[in-house]
């Protein structure tokens, strides 16, 4: 089956600047200029969703900083089970969620997070979905990453913290006609993503850094998250 020509437009994008020697927010801008180029009305769709979720304040009641990081248990792209706490013992830890390998910003944000891997250690990246296995070892492959990729099962944890949204019907109508099947993807859950975001923590458990925006198309930049992650290293 042929792809729908949108997402075969995004994923030319997506090979075409994954590699380039621009910013994050530059790659991502890449992706929303070709969105708006080849699918205009799918375009105007986000803009509007965004809008709605930007006046609904998405995310704005998420841990702050300065808060405790409620702590989590969820198996990762191999089925282990990981809890941040286990995480903190050995270090400061970044908790990156996204919405999955389907989203192209997601996978560029993967990508970026995969570049700067060593130079953030010993903070422990740690991706965050609500996919099944079979696609975090996708998105983990293609990023080249060795962090681990957790599946947050229904959404449940990013709900617990007010970082999950529910996607409209008109929204939905619009991602599923693409050929994006999210229910799929998240092992038959409804319509629910998180709101990108990350989250630095400190080795005691507080929130030292925090970037979250209901407009999946930005993301925190990597120098930005690196000078957070140093803060807390030293």
């Amino acid at each position: 089956m042929m792809p729908h020509p949108l997402v075969a437009a995004l994923e030319d994008a997506f090979q075409e600047v994954r590699d380039r020697d621009l910013t994050l927010g530059e790659r991502l801008k890449y992706i929303a200029d070709c969105v708006r180029t080849k699918g205009p009305g799918f375009a105007a769709a986000v803009d509007a969703f965004v809008s709605r979720l930007e006046a609904a304040q998405a995310g704005s009641t998420a841990p702050m900083v300065g808060d405790i990081m409620p702590d989590f248990c969820l198996p990762d792209h191999e089925g282990r089970l990981v809890t941040l706490q286990s995480l903190l013992e050995r270090g400061p830890a970044v908790l990156a969620f996204h919405r999955g390998h389907w989203c192209p910003y997601c996978r560029l944000n993967m990508v970026g997070l995969a570049e700067i891997e060593a130079a953030a250690r010993p903070a422990q990246i740690v991706a965050i979905s609500s996919e099944i296995q079979h696609y975090t070892r996708i998105l983990r492959a293609e990023a080249g990453a060795q962090f681990p990729f957790l599946t947050d099962v229904g959404g449940g944890y990013a709900l617990s913290i007010n970082l999950a949204i529910w996607v409209d019907e008109a929204m939905a109508g619009m991602i599923g006609g693409a050929g994006w099947d999210i229910p799929g993807y998240q092992g038959g859950t409804p319509w629910v993503l998180p709101v990108p975001a990350v989250f630095v923590v400190r080795q005691d458990g507080i929130i030292a850094a925090r970037h979250v925006d209901p407009d999946y198309r930005r993301r925190m930049e990597l120098d930005a998250l690196l000078d957070a992650v140093k803060l807390v290293r030293d």
